[in-house]
């Protein structure tokens, strides 16, 4: 479990000479703030903390939990749920070290926002012909049957915004790990643009 920020794409080669894609993320440093229990919160959880910021810059509660666990002022806080809670204690930095090459993660971001899009860039509508004075190219066509039930059905496929949700890929797989610059690098492609905070956990760490 680790909080990251996408830094973007390249690529690396193995050593069979195999070219693979893949993402680099900033994924330090990244602290304990706090624990939830079973007994006091009904589950169990690590309150994680990551990134610097200025104190000036912090709100009193999150100032407040990060002074009570003996850390600097952090950018982002997170939660990750866990069966067991004795890998780390309160104030602990969690090292990009915990995932080995060759681990299996899932990777959860927000994806890219493309706005509000039609049907056929939306949804893969395939639209109408493109000449022949057609005047029906790009439309959503029929909306849905006239005398009964009289009405568009719920969950009908639309124009409307598209991307920036919540996306979760599961089994990346991690290639390369740089611990002097808290630094992992994961197969392919992950959720949303440069920058973008990436939550990344174990397989079999919930």
């Amino acid at each position: 479990m680790l909080i990251g920020r996408k830094l973007g794409m390249t690529r690396v080669f193995e050593e069979t000479g195999e070219v693979v894609s893949i993402s680099v993320i900033k994924a330090s440093p990244v602290f304990v703030l706090d624990k939830r229990t079973e007994e006091k919160d009904g589950y169990n959880a690590y309150v994680l903390g990551f990134g610097k910021k200025k104190e000036k810059r912090v709100k009193k509660p999150v100032l407040g939990l990060t002074k009570k666990a003996g850390v600097d002022p952090v950018e982002i806080i997170r939660e990750f749920k866990t069966g067991d809670l004795s890998e780390f204690d309160v104030g602990n930095e969690i090292p990009v070290s915990i995932l080995k090459k060759g681990d299996l993660v899932d990777v959860t971001g927000w994806s890219k926002g493309r706005g509000f899009q039609g049907v056929v860039k939306r949804w893969g509508f395939k639209g109408g012909p493109a000449s022949h004075g057609s005047r029906f190219h790009r439309q959503p066509g029929s909306a849905g049957a006239g005398t009964d039930p009289g009405r568009v059905v719920k969950g009908k496929k639309f124009p409307g915004r598209m991307g920036n949700e919540r996306v979760t890929i599961k089994n990346i797989e991690v290639v390369k790990i740089d611990e002097e610059k808290g630094l992992v690098g994961l197969k392919g492609a992950v959720p949303g643009s440069r920058g973008n905070v990436i939550l990344i956990r174990r397989k079999g760490n919930n």
